[in-house]
């Protein structure tokens, strides 16, 4: 009979929501500044480098910590060391961000990032059997222009496992609107678009998101909870939300993992949803910690996670066969877990 961690480790898992950057650990930060010679902001140990109050603060040291990538090998280093991470948390498959335009100021190429991170991806496939997808993430701060130049890059490199884009950092004062002929010219290009909303920001930035940017994925998205209209719209179009539990305390208003979060909201109301790290050593988490804090904190059902992990593969880029295919594998293999578990 399996306990329910020992359930919540074997469980097949996605990553959907994953930060290169902000999945950097920190002695590997400290370790690339040095060679670098890159200044990290004040600290006495590695680990005090991860502290923040709200998503500003975060920020601001995931830009310093991503100034100290700097060469295609550290690319490299850090893909491979997050997908060691993911594969070790039994992630079978990851579509992750990074965050291109951070590293420009630097004098970093797109193509000098891209091929640092390919060596990272097959590296890790080879060693851990783990596959990847690369999603470069549109700093909406710098506004649409910077973005239309981030895209040229993307659609000149020609890397199919560059599979699409999506929208993030700060989110209030920088709505998605302003994106829409960005985000059109990606879906006509054949890229996928997922874009953050309702984190910081309100639900309407989720409605924009939809309806102006034309995804079908949003991440976070917690702010759906203040508009049950939306709630229904998301629940009738099929919206994925990736959430992630650890950030969502920090970078949200609802800081408390119980029962009446918006994520255990969510999953009830029967919003489609799936469980992610984000920015792991960053929030002193992995994806594995991220299911514990469900099931344990906000009160997750074997049931719950089943229809997650399920609802992941639908939400992915994957094509449709693919889908099909792990769909079933995956649902068979959680029917034989929860057929193992200990009676609570």
């Amino acid at each position: 009979m399996l306990t329910l961690r020992e359930f919540l480790h074997r469980l097949p898992k996605m990553e959907l929501h994953l930060h290169l950057e902000g999945a950097i650990l920190p002695a590997t930060a400290a370790d690339l500044a040095r060679k670098n010679g890159v200044t990290l902001p004040p600290h006495e140990q590695v680990e005090d480098l991860y502290h923040y109050q709200d998503l500003k603060e975060f920020l601001d040291i995931y830009t310093a910590v991503s100034d100290s990538v700097i060469t295609a090998d550290d690319y490299r280093r850090i893909t491979y060391e997050m997908l060691e991470s993911c594969a070790a948390n039994n992630a079978r498959y990851v579509e992750f961000f990074f965050s291109p335009q951070v590293h420009f100021k630097n004098g970093v190429t797109f193509d000098t990032m891209i091929d640092g991170i390919a060596a990272g991806m097959d590296d890790a496939k080879a060693d851990f059997s783990i596959d990847s997808r690369i999603v470069p993430g549109v700093n909406r701060e710098l506004g649409p222009a910077a973005g239309e130049e981030l895209l040229d890059m993307i659609l000149a490199r020609k890397e199919e496992r560059l599979i699409g884009i999506g929208l993030d950092f700060l989110e209030a004062p920088f709505p998605p609107e302003p994106y829409a002929n960005l985000f059109e010219r990606a879906r006509k290009a054949g890229l996928n678009v997922t874009a953050h909303a309702g984190e910081s920001g309100p639900a309407v930035h989720i409605s924009g998101s939809i309806d102006a940017l034309g995804v079908n994925r949003i991440d976070h998205g917690y702010h759906v909870v203040t508009d049950p209209v939306l709630m229904q719209r998301c629940k009738d179009l099929g919206t994925l939300f990736t959430v992630c539990p650890s950030t969502a305390a920090v970078t949200s208003p609802w800081h408390d993992l119980t029962p009446d979060h918006p994520i255990k909201q969510m999953a009830d109301f029967g919003l489609r949803i799936m469980i992610n790290s984000d920015d792991p050593p960053m929030f002193g988490t992995d994806l594995g910690l991220e299911y514990i804090k469900c099931a344990e904190l906000m009160g997750f059902t074997p049931a719950d996670f089943r229809r997650a992990a399920l609802d992941s593969i639908d939400g992915s880029w994957l094509d449709d066969s693919e889908k099909a295919s792990l769909s079933r594998e995956w649902a068979a293999e959680i029917d034989m877990l929860i057929a193992e578990l200990q009676p609570a």
